[in-house]
């Protein structure tokens, strides 16, 4: 799925928090890996959009996840993952990530970050 935003505040918003949130996600992501049967190995990818997939793998089970996809969770309040790409939702940035500045949190940026990557990871396929 691919958000919509609907303002130039927002725009800016998720700018600054996308790269922020890429970093603790590929973190979390690696941490929970040494401790996993799970191999992980990351493919550059053109489509739908230039990005990055998180290609996993343990016996006969592989399952991909899109990088993006995760950082919209972060950094979305109202992102859900869907399975068509195609289709583009308006999305509101989590202002919760943000301190009164109008800079990073970086204690709910990883926070939250962490909760995306202990999601994903439970949603794996039990072995």
């Amino acid at each position: 799925m691919k958000p919509k935003i609907n303002n130039i505040t927002a725009w800016r918003q998720a700018e600054l928090l996308m790269q922020p949130a890429f970093i603790r996600l590929l973190d979390h992501i690696r941490k929970k890996l040494d401790n996993s049967v799970w191999q992980g190995d990351y493919q550059e990818v053109e489509t739908p959009i230039p990005g990055y997939r998180l290609d996993l793998e343990y016996q006969d089970q592989k399952v991909s996840i899109d990088i993006w996809e995760l950082c919209y969770q972060v950094c979305f309040s109202n992102y859900h993952f869907t399975h068509s790409s195609d289709q583009i939702v308006e999305v509101e940035v989590d202002t919760s990530l943000l301190n009164d500045e109008g800079n990073v949190n970086w204690e709910h940026l990883d926070e939250k970050a962490l909760r995306v990557v202990e999601n994903m990871m439970a949603d794996l396929p039990t072995v």
